[in-house]
């Protein structure tokens, strides 16, 4: 824990920083640090956002002051290896790949080498961790995309990208959850409403999820986007088999 940083973010934040690289290990310490936090139940936090390597943790200065503060997230470092995490959870995410829905899918094939049918094939045999959600709500930082299928962002981004689109940016894969600007490449789409203010939980992933994609027709895809629609939807869910066991 010795590389763990505190940073001064502003007014009313602070960032405790974990390391300088995207891996499964810092996000396992994050993820223990924020339960810990969470279990700690120090006065006068407000909210915690994780990141590829860090936690933002946002407080009430009214509450806490920042080096009162500093010390007692200090004490629970010590803490994190006797954090018992729970176990992941995997949410499954059909898509429809190629035509309309993706059409930058021949583009990821040619770049890779392979056919279509080989990007979809490695696309779907992963469960993508989330790192985080940003840039809109909803949208998924995943990890753990093949380098096989990994292709360069567009030169010229698109002014609009429909809600629901599944696309690859360089090693990184995710699904834009709203209609936004984007220079993703476009390979899919899901009619899973990733972001639904509606909703109870308008937000569906969360970080410390993964994710499975899995491929439909078109025919499925109707059938659920009129059972989202309806709002009668809900996405398929399995605990993740840790490995080793």
């Amino acid at each position: 824990m010795a590389d763990v940083k505190f940073l001064l973010t502003g007014d009313t934040s602070l960032t405790v920083e974990f390391g300088n690289e995207i891996s499964e290990a810092i996000n396992t310490q994050i993820r223990a640090f924020n339960i810990a936090l969470q279990n700690s139940k120090i006065p006068g936090i407000v909210e915690t956002v994780p990141t590829y390597r860090s936690l933002m943790i946002h407080y009430d200065p009214g509450v806490i002051l920042y080096k009162p503060l500093v010390s007692k997230l200090q004490a629970l470092l010590g803490q994190l290896d006797k954090i018992e995490i729970p176990p992941s959870e995997v949410l499954e995410i059909p898509v429809l790949y190629g035509g309309e829905m993706g059409p930058d899918l021949d583009f990821v094939a040619q770049n890779s080498g392979k056919t279509p049918e080989e990007v979809i094939k490695i696309h779907t045999s992963t469960e993508y961790l989330i790192y985080m959600l940003g840039f809109t709500p909803g949208f998924t930082y995943l990890g753990g995309m093949s380098d096989e299928i990994a292709t360069p962002r567009l030169k010229t981004p698109r002014v609009k990208i429909p809600a629901g689109s599944v696309g690859i940016a360089g090693s990184q894969t995710g699904v834009y959850p709203i209609d936004s600007p984007g220079g993703w490449q476009l390979i899919g789409r899901t009619p899973v409403r990733m972001y639904d203010p509606d909703r109870e939980t308008p937000i569906l992933p969360q970080a410390g999820q993964y994710i499975k994609f899995y491929p439909i027709t078109q025919k499925e895809y109707d059938e659920i986007a009129a059972q989202e629609a309806a709002g009668g939807y809900v996405c398929k869910r399995h605990p993740r088999e840790e490995a080793g066991k």
